[in-house]
């Protein structure tokens, strides 16, 4: 199995499709399942899963293996793009028929837990840009502090303090809904 640098390396000299085949193959389900969790909407996290991609391929040449990995790389993309996609966000309404239900408790429990999510979410937002980007590189791209770290530039124990005293205040804010 060739590296990342090595892929890369081919994309930038030959042009090579298929070595980007195999980056996009090697990271796509992570990706997605990144974007998925901040935007809680399928086709909403395949476009911007897409989008991430051409903007990695059309920014390749910038990417440097020496401040992230590839993969830490993308998902800064990724979080990116999900700010930009809330900015663009308008409400669309679904028809009844449109929506599978579920057994009422099962419903009740998930409605619960999306609504708790989103408020999160929402709360997190309120935040510097910063913060909020290790919020999700940390929870939704289950990076760890040394990459995060490094693809931001910062000490680690910043990024640990900064991260540890907003999951305390999202504790503080949230603590009655348990």
């Amino acid at each position: 199995m060739l590296s990342d640098k090595r892929l890369i390396r081919y994309i930038l000299k030959k042009g090579s499709d298929q070595a980007w085949d195999e980056l996009i193959r090697r990271y796509y389900n992570d990706l997605y399942f990144y974007l998925y969790r901040q935007v809680g909407h399928g086709d909403d996290a395949l476009d911007l899963t897409q989008d991430v991609f051409i903007a990695a391929l059309k920014g390749l040449n910038s990417y440097d293996d020496r401040k992230s990995s590839f993969r830490t790389w993308l998902f800064r993309i990724g979080t990116y793009k999900v700010i930009d996609a809330r900015r663009k966000v308008k409400m669309t309404w679904l028809e009844l028929k449109e929506v599978d239900w579920i057994e009422e408790k099962d419903f009740d429990n998930s409605l619960y837990q999306k609504e708790l999510l989103d408020e999160i979410n929402q709360f997190v937002a309120s935040f510097k840009p910063q913060i909020q980007e290790i919020f999700r590189l940390r929870v939704y791209g289950d990076l760890s502090f040394p990459e995060i770290a490094s693809l931001l530039g910062e000490k680690e124990e910043r990024i640990k303090a900064q991260y540890y005293r907003l999951i305390k205040k999202i504790r503080e804010e949230f603590s009655n809904h348990e």
